[in-house]
């Protein structure tokens, strides 16, 4: 696969900030979301950053959307996906 695209960029950016808004509001930081879940803290760090070039798998999504008892729909069931990309 090549280069993303900038459509491709931007739904990567949505997603890490959807991750990173539903994990503050459970009230931890990273550290502790990551000991709570018993993940390491760097996987919570890639899942919200906008900068990895890889993104994050859709089964990523669904074992963080597991981790707050939440379903894939409710995760993108958010206004910001259902705005133009670009």
């Amino acid at each position: 696969m090549g280069q993303l695209t900038e459509e491709d960029t931007i739904l990567q950016i949505k997603i890490a900030e959807r991750i990173q808004f539903l994990r503050l509001k459970t009230g931890l930081s990273q550290t502790d979301f990551a000991q709570k879940y018993h993940i390491d803290r760097q996987v919570v760090n890639r899942w919200e950053s906008t900068r990895n070039k890889r993104g994050v798998t859709v089964y990523s999504i669904q074992k963080f959307c597991r981790m707050l008892d939440i379903t894939l729909q409710e995760f993108f069931d958010d206004d910001k996906f259902k705005e133009k990309n670009v």
